[in-house]
């Protein structure tokens, strides 16, 4: 009688604790580790004179994590609101002078703001971004002299997919996908009836594919992918009005040219696949003039289900297509002499050209890479830096060429294991020119790197002055802190040796402070950020090293908390983390 009677109340308080049952807080002291406002991300104008801030939490809400999305083509949608369903969201703006004490909170930002997308203008008076409401995504603009927002359009921008938005570079005002008017709604997967079955055809050529996550799977999921894909182009003036630019189509991949003339426009077409992601679709780029009108054709890449063996294969035809930052509206583009067969035995992977308008026929041959072409800096008429790589070696190498004279043999810089960090000479310090593109900083024949400096000592960042004729390097300026980290962010004035750096140590919050690298070497402060983990600030911490019972060394790192005596030790309870 009493087991029967046990069992009758145990159902009835298990069923009254799942009603009340809500997610519980911890306590104070976890909480304030948990939800500490983290430090703000930022974003530096070319010319280091203005920082903006943006804030986000730490965490995204339950609401964020349960809302809809759908997984198409490679591509993780929220259907509702038109945007990636993972991006990232900040919450608030602040600029700041560089010499400024403090920075300034942005003014008129929307209600709940999540904001993405952000983009300075050419002239980095200005930077738009995108705000995502329950009803969609908004185009804002934030005035960075005056530090105040204003919205720009309603919750009507295609964000589903590449290049939102562009900024036309008279500053006029931005190319921005739109939603199209004639867009159908969307076919529900879980309750649609299907006309028929799912037919995959294999009657093409054998070939070696990689498997890929969220693919098409069925006639529902191409239908859904064609709409959330779809948009208009459309111009959005400063003022909010708008223009169509061009007719809806399934847009990727858009590009003012450096002097705004002209626009390259990439499309994605029929028919999809159930084997790759969207950019492996068929695929038509076109060159416009700012006003809309096409110019030419200038790419018309197939479907691309089966490539030769190897990470370093690639598709024949024309590829990387890009502008050539250092001229008005030149087109650059990649084709593979191997056949894009890395096992086909060839003196030169890859060769580069360049064409002018009206971008038409094959453009002209200036440079050869030994392995697969990587990427180009841009410097002038007769000096570029350009990289390529080898996956099954490690191997990168960087050459300085003259990209208007093919007769004169490029000059390798640095050969070497991409892998090794020991080897890493650093980047390539850029510099904004007049069409507001980036392009490598010079003196003369001489170029300048910023490097991470790892070393089996530790880590030294350093900058050095490179001769692009001799190779031979000077070195500038070196890190020697043993006790903190020094980052090297952004080079501010190589004439004035003014660096922008970021520096960190166990107990010290990452500060951003410009360093002076000629002379005494001195740090001016920009920020002041405040350590939101002070309670942890005096707890140790030590890696400890010690040998498994068959000799392998194993480390781990320990903490005992704030005020433990170590010359008096205490057995405290432990939790392993392994």
């Amino acid at each position: 009688m009493f087991i029967y009677f046990l069992a009758f109340l145990i159902p009835v308080g298990s069923s009254l604790a799942q009603e009340k049952l809500t997610y519980q807080k911890p306590s104070r002291e976890i909480l304030e580790l948990v939800d500490v406002p983290l430090a703000p991300s930022t974003l530096i104008d070319s010319d280091a004179k203005n920082i903006v801030f943006l804030y986000r939490d730490q965490f995204k809400s339950i609401a964020e994590l349960s809302e809809e999305e759908l997984r198409l083509g490679g591509l993780r949608i929220n259907p509702v609101t038109n945007i990636s369903s993972r991006a990232t969201y900040f919450n608030n703006i602040k600029v700041k002078d560089l010499k400024a004490k403090q920075p300034t909170q942005v003014q008129g930002l929307p209600e709940n703001p999540r904001l993405t997308n952000f983009s300075w203008s050419p002239d980095e008076s200005k930077m738009a971004f995108t705000h995502t409401t329950s009803k969609g995504v908004e185009l804002w603009v934030v005035d960075v002299e005056t530090a105040t927002a204003k919205k720009l359009t309603g919750p009507t921008l295609n964000a589903n997919m590449r290049d939102v938005l562009n900024w036309y570079k008279d500053n006029s005002g931005l190319l921005v996908k739109m939603l199209p008017q004639d867009r159908k709604e969307l076919i529900d997967s879980e309750t649609s009836v299907p006309t028929g079955p799912t037919v995959s055809v294999s009657d093409g050529k054998e070939a070696q594919n990689r498997t890929y996550q969220d693919l098409l799977k069925n006639p529902t999921d191409e239908f859904n992918f064609e709409q959330l894909a779809r948009a208009e182009l459309v111009k959005v003036d400063l003022d909010g009005k708008t223009t169509k630019w061009l007719e809806p189509k399934m847009y990727d991949d858009i590009s003012f040219s450096p002097d705004g003339n002209y626009v390259m426009v990439s499309h994605i077409k029929k028919p999809f696949s159930y084997l790759v992601p969207y950019y492996r679709f068929p695929s038509e780029t076109i060159i416009y003039t700012k006003e809309g009108k096409p110019v030419n054709q200038v790419n018309d890449v197939p479907l691309i289900e089966d490539l030769p063996k190897g990470f370093m294969a690639e598709r024949e035809g024309r590829r990387n297509l890009s502008w050539r930052s250092d001229t008005p509206a030149t087109l650059v583009y990649v084709k593979a002499l191997d056949g894009g067969d890395p096992e086909q035995e060839a003196e030169y992977r890859d060769e580069v050209f360049v064409l002018s308008a009206p971008y038409k026929g094959e453009g002209k041959s200036i440079l050869k890479t030994k392995d697969r072409y990587s990427g180009i800096i841009w410097g002038d008429e007769n000096t570029a830096i350009a990289s390529d790589y080898w996956w099954n070696n490690r191997n990168t190498r960087t050459y300085v060429f003259n990209p208007s004279n093919k007769e004169k043999e490029p000059k390798v810089l640095f050969d070497r294991n991409y892998q090794d960090r020991y080897s890493d000479p650093g980047s390539f310090v850029r510099v904004k020119n007049k069409y507001g593109q980036e392009v490598l900083k010079m003196a003369g024949n001489q170029a300048f790197l910023l490097g991470d400096g790892y070393t089996p000592e530790g880590q030294f960042p350093f900058v050095d002055r490179l001769d692009l004729e001799t190779g031979e390097t000077e070195r500038l300026y070196q890190s020697t802190y043993n006790d903190r980290k020094e980052t090297l962010v952004k080079a501010i004035d190589m004439e004035e040796g003014e660096i922008l750096v970021r520096i960190e140590a166990a107990t010290e919050y990452p500060n951003y402070f410009i360093r002076d690298i000629d002379g005494k070497e001195d740090l001016t402060r920009v920020t002041s950020f405040e350590n939101p983990f002070k309670s942890l600030e005096n707890v140790s911490k030590e890696v400890i090293t010690y040998k498994r019972e068959d000799g392998l060394e194993l480390n781990g790192t320990l903490y005992l908390p704030a005020g433990y005596d170590k010359e008096n030790p205490e057995k405290l309870p432990m939790i392993v983390w392994a």
